[in-house]
């Protein structure tokens, strides 16, 4: 296994303390590693093995397990004395009222829970009330660019390393951890990335939703793909279908959606009025949780790489921390405006700087907005080097590898 240093680094804290600590994330994104990763970190402290209780549903050998009763017993079964166990429950959303046992674990055991599942909303049910204030959460993600680069062995200061030419690899192949444990081929790639997508589509989003209407489903996802970094709502997509004379409820859109982002397929990015600093309502934009999914649905396009690339710099933003908005400055457009905490960074993404004009429709935006906050151009260009009136640009990988924004 190789690590991944920010996710632990940012659970480490919690250890031992009164919360359960839930990791939630696409398929396939990392999150059983994570948690054999936090097994091993336990064990390193000198926990004992038989206080460890490491269950992952998505294994034949918990098949029996599948409600809250049934997991109460047998966790019960295996506390032999009042020294702390540690609970690491995997996948388990697969367990029908799961908050209700964890919340039993908190009362009745001297317990430390660790929980994944693939859902966004599996803290938003009725039965989350159970633990309320109860929780944090953490979102796994897929490889970031520089986790690309760990995971093949290459590190920045190494002779003859060729960042465009990496970066461009991540670029067609994306961030799949188990995409990049063999030299694999694109089409090989795809073919991987294409079953992840097929088994979210299934169980977390068909299964989960009662969704009846497949081919209207993948009709929307497929939409989405072909309009990423485009402003894209329900209306959007009912309108496409109408102009195609095919009648589609407005709700239901809506509700696939909604389904999509709950298991991480796409994720909604809501807009944000610069002046009047507050969440507007209309006009969101979305984005996939991983750029392979849309080459496995629809083949790599050349033509959609500004939208890639927004994808990649939104991706790295909320691996940061940062709350994301799409930002309106009067009647301008700002990519992304990064919120975390007292801080805020504004970000325009595009393909290249290629003329004046270009020049001039990118930075303008930024340079509209009055305040002392960071701003940043980031494009695919790696020679040009000038910073207008404070407003930065960064090459795109340089951009994903820098310490601090």
């Amino acid at each position: 296994m190789i690590s991944r240093d920010s996710y632990i680094k940012q659970i480490e804290p919690f250890i031992d303390k009164p919360f359960v600590k839930v990791m939630t994330g696409i398929r396939r994104s990392g999150k059983s590693v994570i948690l054999r990763l936090l097994r091993d970190e336990l064990i390193r402290r000198g926990v004992a093995d038989d206080h460890i209780i490491y269950m992952n549903f998505e294994s034949f050998e918990w098949i029996d397990i599948h409600d809250s009763k049934a997991l109460y017993t047998y966790i019960r079964s295996c506390i032999e004395d009042k020294d702390t166990y540690y609970i690491l429950l995997d996948e388990v959303q697969e367990v029908e009222e799961w908050e209700k046992a964890v919340n039993s674990f908190l009362v009745d055991f001297n317990s430390d829970v660790y929980v994944t599942g693939s859902n966004s909303k599996m803290l938003s049910s009725e039965l989350a009330t159970y633990l309320t204030g109860r929780y944090v959460s953490f979102h796994i993600m897929t490889l970031s660019f520089k986790e690309y680069l760990w995971f093949h062995d290459l590190s920045l200061d190494m002779q003859g390393l060729n960042i465009k030419e990496e970066f461009v690899k991540y670029l067609r192949s994306g961030g799949f951890p188990a995409i990049h444990t063999a030299d694999y081929t694109y089409e090989t790639i795809y073919k991987i990335v294409y079953d992840i997508y097929s088994s979210v589509i299934l169980r977390d989003t068909v299964q989960r939703n009662n969704i009846r209407n497949i081919e209207l489903l993948e009709r929307i996802v497929k939409f989405a793909f072909d309009n990423i970094g485009n402003k894209l709502n329900a209306k959007n997509i009912a309108d496409y279908f109408k102009s195609q004379h095919r009648k589609v409820d407005l709700n239901t859109v809506y509700n696939y959606l909604n389904a999509l982002d709950s298991a991480f397929i796409i994720q909604r990015v809501p807009r944000y009025d610069v002046k009047g600093k507050e969440v507007l309502q209309t006009n969101e934009k979305y984005f996939v949780s991983d750029l392979s999914l849309i080459y496995a649905v629809m083949g790599y396009k050349d033509r959609m790489i500004a939208g890639m690339l927004e994808n990649l710099v939104y991706l790295e933003l909320k691996r940061r921390g940062y709350d994301v908005y799409v930002g309106k400055q009067d009647d301008k457009e700002v990519d992304f405006v990064a919120i975390l905490r007292d801080e805020k960074i504004y970000v325009q993404v595009t393909y290249q700087l290629s003329s004046p004009a270009t020049v001039e429709r990118e930075f303008a935006p930024l340079l509209a907005i009055n305040d002392h906050y960071p701003k940043y151009v980031v494009s695919m260009d790696d020679f040009f080097q000038d910073n207008i009136e404070g407003v930065k640009h960064c090459y795109i990988a340089d951009f994903l590898l820098s310490e601090s924004l």
